[in-house]
């Protein structure tokens, strides 16, 4: 028996990608109902900030730690959902964001570089970071890492 349109579509993404996409969806009808608003940075915040919050744990203590480095490190950066996970913007595109180990079910959190921050370093570079604690030596490497994405 072949698989219906709908089961071929969804069959190759797991419930958490599903739900990744529709929260991504979301998101994008937000931003269309705020387009022009002055207080749209703001909101895009605290959406962010909210879904710091609504994590558990481990998530939720990792989270506001990358969210404060990150601020502090890039300001310039816009604080904005991604996907559903906390995420900083330049021209309208993600550059970091970060992702929380119960998101997809992971062993670690992911501390994650899109194309247009600049860590290139020859032909080959890390653009994601496991995360399962943050002290001060970490604090650093990711306030580098954040300073030379954005430069």
């Amino acid at each position: 028996m072949s698989p219906t349109k709908k089961e071929s579509v969804t069959g190759n993404f797991s419930a958490e990608e599903r739900a990744a996409m529709k929260e991504y969806a979301a998101e994008l009808q937000a931003e269309k109902k705020r387009k022009g608003s002055a207080d749209k940075a703001a909101l895009d915040a605290q959406d962010l900030l909210d879904k710091i919050a609504a994590l558990d744990g481990d998530d939720r203590v990792l989270a506001e730690k990358v969210h404060a480095i990150i601020t502090a490190a890039a300001p310039e950066l816009a604080p904005k959902t991604w996907y559903g996970m906390p995420a900083y913007y330049r021209d309208g595109k993600a550059v970091v964001f970060f992702q929380p180990a119960a998101k997809f079910k992971a062993r670690y959190s992911t501390l994650g570089f899109n194309d247009g921050a600049t860590l290139d370093d020859g032909d080959m570079w890390p653009t994601s970071y496991a995360l399962t604690t943050i002290g001060p030596a970490e604090e650093k490497k990711i306030a580098e890492l954040v300073n030379r994405a954005v430069s």
